[in-house]
């Protein structure tokens, strides 16, 4: 069945190029005369139109139109032109020459208007004179175009549309799953983000020959990039796809996807490169969405129905595979898992802030924020708090100290009636207090255990008061002269 399915997308990929150049055409030896290109030893071009490397003339005998609407010939390939209807000069796109040198490159898409009145009844001679020495790559098919058709030719804006919607929206996604990672820092979310971004790149990038009227040695580097970008997304589609249901193959589906997906550099034509890329790398998707789909994982099911979705699209409009499926794909796969990931987020911050919440309603607790977490810290079991700038130390029972991102006087106002401050960085647990002892000028607070604290000579008669209250609780506390 894949065999199948890949073999008539590539049939019908370059019948779909064969249509576009369906004029048929003579190559002549020609040169520039006086009224015009003069050709000699004319003979049929049993081939497609290929002026890569070489200087070429051709020539073709095309009807008169059978309407009033004006024509223009359309022009698309990595190739200067210059174009004659019957001795009429048409226009130039570039400069053609016999050397390199002699030749100034054209643009990728060149358009001639004809004038009505370049016509003849009957037996109109079209001649072109062409050719590329600066295409940086050899082209399978250097010509897409070579056509008279009604003037002005009616652009696709839909389709250009939908690839602007579609590339708007994973560039979005590309931003929500990098937000994602950068506070999860989880693998998945990585793949996603790249994938997102990927896909939105080459949308970019297909997009460039409907709106910027490049120089034809730029056409090498914009189809790289196209069959570059979309090997990257098939192969992590492959990555993304094992890694969630078939971890355990994800080494191997890797490997495989990098050789499979990477051996199609060496296929003849970007357009075959391209197809072949995206549909090798879906298809190696698709086993491990099926084993997800054996072994129960969530989400395994619509995984696999978006799979089958894009290669359907691929069998039934081969024509539109890069130019609007692919994206549809892309975005149709990655935007749905950004809903669920940041729905996911939510709900844990949500359910986060009530643990805190429920944690910071109990009075016999202290929740403790500290870089390593949260913690819930006895009450009880405080000794002190001893202000660190802007941060706390809060001594423990049993010689522990944590420390809590917090400021010394808001912690007065939550700890309760035991505590009291004795020093302006230092709150004490009374509970614990042994002794207060003068120490020269100073005195000294000495709890239960651990070093003695400071007391300032302000707050040292509310503290007297505390440890003179007849509680149960303090009634061992003495003070020492």
């Amino acid at each position: 069945m894949w065999r199948t399915l890949l073999f008539t997308l590539l049939l019908t990929g370059l019948s779909t190029l064969a249509r576009a150049q369906d004029i048929a055409w003579e190559v002549c030896h020609g040169a520039i005369g006086p009224s015009g290109p003069a050709l000699s030893d004319c003979r049929p071009m049993r081939d497609f139109v290929d002026p890569q490397g070489r200087e070429l003339w051709i020539r073709s005998t095309i009807n008169t139109p059978n309407d009033l609407r004006p024509r223009a010939l359309y022009v698309a390939g990595v190739a200067s032109s210059e174009a004659w209807l019957n001795g009429e000069r048409l226009g130039v796109n570039g400069r053609p020459g016999a050397t390199a040198r002699d030749e100034t490159p054209g643009r990728y898409q060149a358009t001639f208007p004809i004038r009505e009145t370049a016509w003849r009844p009957v037996g109109n001679t079209l001649v072109m004179h062409l050719s590329s020495f600066h295409g940086g790559l050899r082209f399978s098919r250097p010509m897409s175009a070579l056509v008279v058709l009604p003037y002005p030719y009616p652009q696709r804006t839909a389709l250009l549309a939908v690839t602007f919607v579609a590339a708007g929206a994973l560039l979005a996604a590309a931003f929500g799953f990098g937000v994602i990672h950068a506070m999860r820092r989880t693998a998945s979310s990585l793949l996603l983000a790249a994938m997102a971004g990927v896909a939105a790149l080459q949308a970019v990038v297909e997009s460039l020959r409907p709106l910027f009227d490049y120089p034809y040695p730029l056409h090498a580097w914009r189809m790289s990039a196209i069959w570059g970008l979309a090997a990257t997304f098939a192969i992590l589609l492959v990555v993304s796809i094992t890694s969630r249901f078939l971890p355990k193959a994800r080494g191997l589906m890797t490997g495989l996807a990098l050789g499979v997906v990477g051996a199609t550099v060496l296929l003849p034509g970007f357009d075959i490169k391209t197809a072949w890329a995206l549909i090798l790398g879906v298809a190696l998707a698709v086993p491990p969405a099926a084993a997800g789909v054996r072994l129960g994982v969530p989400g395994a099911r619509l995984a696999l129905a978006y799979l089958a979705l894009f290669l359907a699209l691929a069998l039934g409009f081969p024509e539109w595979l890069a130019d609007f499926s692919y994206f549809l794909l892309a975005a149709s796969l990655v935007l749905p898992l950004l809903m669920v990931e940041v729905v996911r987020l939510g709900r844990d911050d949500r359910s986060r802030e009530a643990a805190l919440t429920q944690a910071a309603s109990r009075p016999d607790r202290l929740t403790v924020a500290s870089a390593r977490g949260v913690e819930l810290a006895p009450i009880a079991d405080i000794l002190a708090v001893v202000g660190a700038d802007d941060y706390v130390e809060l001594r423990l029972v049993g010689g522990r100290s944590l420390l809590h991102a917090a400021r010394l006087d808001g912690l007065s106002s939550q700890l309760p009636a035991n505590f009291l401050r004795v020093h302006r960085s230092v709150i004490a647990n009374l509970e614990h207090v042994q002794r207060l002892e003068r120490d020269g000028d100073r005195w000294r607070l000495h709890l239960s255990e651990g070093a003695p604290l400071p007391v300032s000579r302000s707050r040292q008669p509310a503290l007297r008061e505390a440890l003179e209250d007849p509680s149960p609780a303090r009634a061992s506390v003495r003070t020492a002269p």
